[in-house]
């Protein structure tokens, strides 16, 4: 703890800083709370989308074997052009939201090419677009969890150190000017004893 001046000032000074203190910790408190929860729901839409993703993919298990047969035609059939985001705020956090992705599909031949890949095209683009809004949701999460990172570090900075800090300057300013106001009681009573009788004092 800094060095403390043992007055009336500084005891007011010490006084407003821990009623600030006090009335601050409950908001951070309240946000630490619900970034918490934030999170949690975030988690659970990306596990959401993750399961979504793995569903697509094991119906894709039923083209692996077409696919495999023409290699040449599939590779880069479909590929991620942009992927669309929004924003939003959470609990003062700016955070992106996934909307829609913007796919480029090869050019082919609609009479040299199978009727299947058609299918495989929206089924690709399908668990293109999944994975990208996981990956949104992923960002989302580390945003929230950095900004929970910062409040913990203030909630822990305003309850272990500035809050007991104030009380612990209160305590010594007080007994220091108790002290002073003792001693000077004492003083006064001794100038007083030593006024000889009969002299007004």
């Amino acid at each position: 703890m800094a060095k403390i001046k043992l007055t009336k000032t500084e005891l007011k000074a010490q006084t407003d800083a821990l009623k600030r203190f006090q009335r601050f910790l409950p908001m951070l408190q309240l946000k630490k709370q619900q970034l918490q929860g934030e999170i949690a729901g975030i988690s659970a839409k990306a596990d959401e989308v993750a399961a979504r993703e793995r569903a697509e993919r094991e119906a894709l298990q039923s083209w692996v074997g077409l696919l495999a047969t023409d290699e040449a035609l599939v590779a880069g059939l479909v590929t991620v052009k942009s992927v669309k985001t929004g924003s939003a705020n959470i609990a003062g956090v700016a955070i992106p939201t996934f909307e829609a992705i913007e796919t480029e599909v090869k050019e082919i031949d609609a009479w040299q090419t199978p009727a299947w890949v058609d299918d495989a095209v929206a089924a690709a683009t399908r668990v293109m677009s999944l994975q990208c809004e996981r990956a949104v949701y992923d960002e989302q999460r580390r945003l929230v969890q950095q900004e929970l990172q910062t409040t913990s570090q203030r909630v822990n900075l305003f309850e272990k150190v500035k809050i007991p800090e104030c009380r612990e300057a209160i305590r010594v300013i007080k007994i220091a000017l108790g002290d002073e106001q003792t001693a000077a009681v004492t003083r006064g009573k001794i100038a007083k004893s030593r006024v000889p009788e009969g002299v007004a004092a």
